[in-house]
């Protein structure tokens, strides 16, 4: 596939010196990503294309200075392609597409390929469109991919929507829609379930970009799986892990996002390759505070080469490799046909941009967007999305089959406070008057799911150990993937309250403790998104961690979505839905109690 322009005549007529550029670069040391080299040069573009190169790789000028309406002075410093995001769910910023772009741009990032899965669980494909229109005309680019698992896994929590094979299909006619989402059901895919058999054949036949999801995955099964047709992994978290998959020809996504860094690992896993062609870049899920402070892209890229690859890869694994990751032909790279998104930076190891062109158009300088982006209005930013009606507090005590005495019980455990990953294990807890008590323990927590789409009035129980709160209750509506309300909590009052604020809010994050509400931040469009800019955004973020420290979260870098990886049952081993504790590497409901 390319990105074709709109004047294909005239930019040849332009490579030819027959028609003047819209605007020249001139005065730069150009990376040049198909050779590996650096040299001087001038850049000229015409209808957000370059159309022409004049090296100077001797110093000796062998050509006329290249004729343009405008120039642009490089001073000798980099010109770079423009960053791309091999793989982002924009909803995980918490920020609509257009504060998202406006947040990113000035750091260099000018495409990103984005999976809405997040929303597409919560509103259906009305959600993905959204995320669709309200990307439209944008001073970057948002390729957008068809969810894949809505829900991740089905018979195992219940969602908003439910796509098959036709709703996928009706999704490939938006505009901007290159491929399918990463295909979550890894188990699914392996053991050839139907619906994931035909959703895959679907992109196989039409030759597009299917993106993968495949955690741990290892010998037969990662074979298994390379077949079925995904073609990339972005949940590689071990130099091993990183190795097998390339050795394999799969894309390795490293990711450095707001929850999981995996860069430094898979970097030490393959930076002794001979070829990285393999190796891509990539956030995931990256918050608003995050991107203010430290960057989006600019920053992964950064990860890459403090782990020990070299400058030049590591900026390749951002452009180049990913655009071939995703069958653009036209994209990632300084060259003549190719897409004119490029960066000015000083050093190609900091990669702080001074300029950012998209489409040949300086869209952002010294840090600050040069154009202005229109901020529209839909009806669906204004739904409230948390469809939970006449909810108590006796809701949130867990029944037990006993009066009293102890009782042995499966409980969610967290590796760490640094990891997502859960397993379980067997307790035995007390029981007082035929519910499950936990008031000896400061290290457990109640777990309970409550579905919060429309036509749905399930709740899951669990019990959690080292989540790290040691008091009060955290309920939010981002809980990957379903997005239901999670609530953890060390007694139903708490609970109860933050449920009612939620309920009443539209969704967002919220916290209570000793019986008061504390703090909340307000997601009001699906219970996911903000509707203020990133800098609003994250002040109130700030504010939301703050509390969240205030019951024990101290020791996580960003306590903000730890209660979003409790849903989260594509990731092994032990997770949460509305239908309860999930096995995940065995897709089983498991009871809480041990018969």
């Amino acid at each position: 596939m390319k990105i074709m322009p709109s004047d294909k005549k005239g930019l040849i007529e332009s490579a030819l010196g027959k028609k003047e550029c819209d605007l020249a670069i001139e005065n730069a040391n150009i990376l040049n990503l198909f050779t590996g080299e650096i040299y001087k040069g001038d850049v000229g573009i015409y209808d957000g294309f370059i159309s022409h190169i004049r090296e100077n790789i001797d110093r000796k000028i062998v050509e006329d200075r290249i004729k343009a309406k405008k120039y642009y002075d490089a001073k000798g410093k980099y010109l770079i392609p423009g960053l791309i995001d091999a793989h982002i769910h924009i909803e995980s910023t918490m920020m609509t597409p257009t504060n998202f772009a406006e947040a990113v741009i000035p750091h260099g990032t000018t495409t990103v390929v984005t999976d809405p899965h997040e929303i597409a669980n919560v509103c259906g494909i009305e959600g993905v469109k959204y995320m669709v229109d309200n990307s439209k005309d944008l001073p970057m680019r948002q390729f957008v991919l068809a969810p894949s698992c809505v829900p991740s896994v089905p018979g195992k929590e219940n969602t908003g929507a439910e796509f098959k094979k036709e709703d996928i299909e009706e999704l490939l006619k938006l505009e901007r829609v290159i491929g399918l989402g990463e295909v979550m059901d890894f188990l699914g895919v392996i053991n050839n379930d139907k619906r994931m058999v035909d959703i895959l054949n679907l992109f196989e036949e039409k030759d597009l970009f299917i993106q993968g999801h495949a955690p741990y995955l290892s010998g037969r099964d990662l074979s298994a799986y390379m077949c079925a047709g995904p073609t990339t992994d972005h949940e590689s978290r071990s130099s091993r892990e990183a190795r097998d998959k390339m050795r394999v020809g799969m894309y390795v996504d490293a990711r450095d996002s707001s929850i999981s860094k995996n860069v430094e690992d898979i970097v030490n896993g393959v930076k002794d390759f001979r070829y990285l062609d393999y190796l891509t870049l990539c956030t995931d899920d990256k918050e608003a505070a995050d991107i203010l402070e430290n960057g989006h892209m600019n920053e992964v890229v950064v990860s890459a080469i403090k782990a020990g690859i070299n400058s030049i890869d590591a900026i390749r694994s951002a452009t180049l490799n990913i655009a071939r990751e995703i069958n653009i032909r036209n994209l990632g790279a300084i060259a003549p046909g190719y897409v004119a998104d490029m960066l000015i930076v000083d050093s190609l190891e900091t990669i702080k941009p001074e300029a950012v062109f998209f489409k040949g158009e300086l869209v952002a300088e010294n840090g600050k967007l040069k154009k202005d982006i229109e901020k529209k209005k839909f009806d669906i930013e204004n739904i409230n999305t948390v469809y939970i009606n006449d909810i108590c507090e006796d809701d949130f005590k867990i029944k037990a089959p006993i009066k009293n005495g102890m009782i042995k019980t499966n409980i969610i455990k967290y590796e760490s406070l640094k990891s997502a990953s859960t397993d379980f294990v067997v307790e035995e807890l007390p029981v007082k008057d035929g519910y499950l008590d936990i008031s000896h323990d400061s290290d457990l927590k109640y777990v309970i799911i409550i579905n919060r789409h429309k036509g749905f009035e399930t709740k899951g129980y669990g019990v959690v150990r080292d989540f790290g709160t040691n008091k009060g209750a955290i309920a939010s509506t981002i809980s990957h993937d379903s997005h239901n309300l999670t609530i953890t909590y060390d007694d139903p009052k708490n609970a109860f309250i933050v449920a009612k604020d939620l309920i009443e809010t539209g969704g967002g994050i919220s916290c209570a403790k000793d019986g008061k509400f504390i703090e909340h931040l307000e997601l009001p469009i699906a219970g996911l998104l903000s509707k203020k800019p990133c800098k609003e955004l994250a002040q109130e973020a700030e504010k939301m961690k703050e509390a969240l420290r205030g019951l024990g979260l101290i020791d996580i870098k960003n306590p903000l979505l730890r209660i979003a990886t409790l849903a989260l049952i594509v990731i092994p081993k032990a997770k949460m839905s509305d239908l309860g504790m999930i096995d995940v590497l065995n897709q089983q409901i498991k009871s809480l109690f041990v018969e």
